[in-house]
């Protein structure tokens, strides 16, 4: 297996794509990994389409070509009907959809991080909860993210606030849960 990875997050602005790709960057930088990371987010404010760009290994250049993508992490059904384009062939998504999405090209998981993120109280957070489905889906495929760096990761993001970063790891955690589950 490729110590190389590229993934896309891909959702509408207001959403949190550059969040997590921040939180995943940050937490292969923590174990020592190279990183590069690249988005498009001209309409972000707008609720346009922003997608981010995040590789992991040894790369010259921050841009996936399509048919490229090892992982896709699609923070609304329609995200992923944009950009599945650019996975490979038997590629990895993880789909924030209450109903199935399903495409024979790539392994494509459903989860309802909307509903998680209800559950919590925290209506805001889907993004982090599609998180956790993400990490649940690839520690079947490789063990890239450690769970304690990206814990790590979000504690010093939120070290001001730390009943927000509890609840920030609970949601993480469900969201692992969520994929276990499925």
């Amino acid at each position: 297996m490729s110590n190389n990875h590229q993934i896309i997050i891909s959702g509408l602005g207001g959403q949190g794509v550059l969040f997590i790709t921040k939180l995943l960057a940050g937490a292969a930088m923590a174990d020592n990994l190279p990183v590069l990371t690249s988005e498009t987010h001209g309409m972000a404010q707008r609720g346009g389409n922003v997608i981010s760009y995040l590789k992991i290994g040894d790369f010259s250049g921050p841009l996936i070509r399509p048919a490229t993508a090892d992982a896709l992490i699609a923070l609304k059904a329609e995200s992923f009907a944009h950009h599945s384009s650019f996975l490979k062939p038997g590629g990895l998504a993880v789909v924030n959809s209450p109903d199935p999405v399903e495409d024979d090209r790539y392994r494509v998981f459903s989860g309802d991080a909307a509903a998680l993120a209800q559950a919590a109280g925290n209506v805001r957070s889907e993004n982090v909860a599609m998180l956790g489905f993400f990490l649940g889906a690839m520690k079947d495929d490789t063990g890239i993210f450690n769970p304690d760096s990206l814990a790590r990761m979000i504690k010093e993001k939120f070290q001001a606030k730390p009943a927000v970063a509890q609840n920030v790891l609970s949601l993480l955690e469900s969201g692992m849960q969520l994929y276990e589950k499925r």
